[in-house]
């Protein structure tokens, strides 16, 4: 396609959350540049930075930061670098969770403060000061998007302290899309099926867990990267500004089977 026919040319986005080429962010990141979008991509910190620069170069992104949610004043300080380089911003996509593999492990129950905390410090709140930061940059209007998973809405064995996260992140886009919907700025969740990526294989019997996704997902198959990456666009493009304030499954129809 020529660049007046890519229905995301002239946009500009924050990725957040590349770790490596099986990312989910990655392959918003491809798929959002292969559509004419222009990217800022950052990494987690000095060890990351090796192996996610070569990706960020591949999809040529603008900007490439550090950012640790959880280290005063980085996000602060990408969103200046943003607003320094760019002065606006269409689209910010924030696939990050983290959870200590001990509360991750372990029931609800007996989930510590500290690990309940840090995760959703870093899987939930982090999307909010997102969009704090990224709503005077948006203001010709803009696109938030997260990621969650079944397990928010119903119990997945094994997900243990990340569903309650993720239920307070889903809410949480339900109230920003509220809120910020007078600017123009729509908030979505995307819920991909599960996935092999880094992250996620710190959940306890993933294998198990992607054996029944196949099974019972009425397409027996998994999504990929891509999958997701082609959902995010749709969101962010102009053909979606009818939307906000959902979830979308992105899972070969996992979630509506019994």
């Amino acid at each position: 396609m020529s660049q007046t026919h890519l229905p995301l040319a002239g946009k500009r986005g924050l990725i957040v959350g590349v770790a490596n080429a099986n990312s989910i962010a990655y392959g918003c990141a491809k798929v959002m540049h292969a559509l004419g979008a222009e990217v800022a991509i950052t990494y987690l910190n000095e060890k990351a930075e090796k192996h996610v620069r070569p990706l960020a170069e591949a999809v040529d992104a603008s900007l490439i930061l550090p950012l640790n949610v959880e280290a005063p004043d980085e996000l602060e300080k990408v969103f200046a670098a943003i607003g320094e380089s760019w002065g606006q911003l269409d689209f910010v996509i924030h696939s990050i969770a983290f959870c200590p593999m001990d509360d991750l492990h372990g029931r609800v129950t007996d989930c510590s403060l500290s690990g309940f905390q840090q995760a959703m410090r870093v899987s939930c709140y982090s999307f909010i000061e997102m969009a704090r930061l990224a709503e005077p940059l948006m203001s010709q209007g803009g696109t938030l998007i997260t990621m969650s998973y079944y397990g928010a809405d119903k119990v997945v064995e094994n997900y243990n302290i990340m569903g309650p996260v993720k239920a307070a992140l889903e809410s949480s886009v339900r109230y920003m899309a509220h809120e910020l919907g007078p600017k123009g700025i729509r908030v979505h969740t995307v819920s991909p099926g599960p996935l092999k990526t880094r992250a996620a294989s710190g959940i306890a019997h993933f294998d198990h867990l992607i054996d029944s996704a196949i099974e019972r997902a009425p397409q027996n198959r998994l999504v990929d990267i891509e999958d997701v990456g082609n959902v995010c666009a749709f969101l962010v493009s102009d053909a979606a500004r009818a939307l906000t304030g959902e979830v979308t499954y992105v899972d070969g129809g996992f979630n509506i089977m019994a």
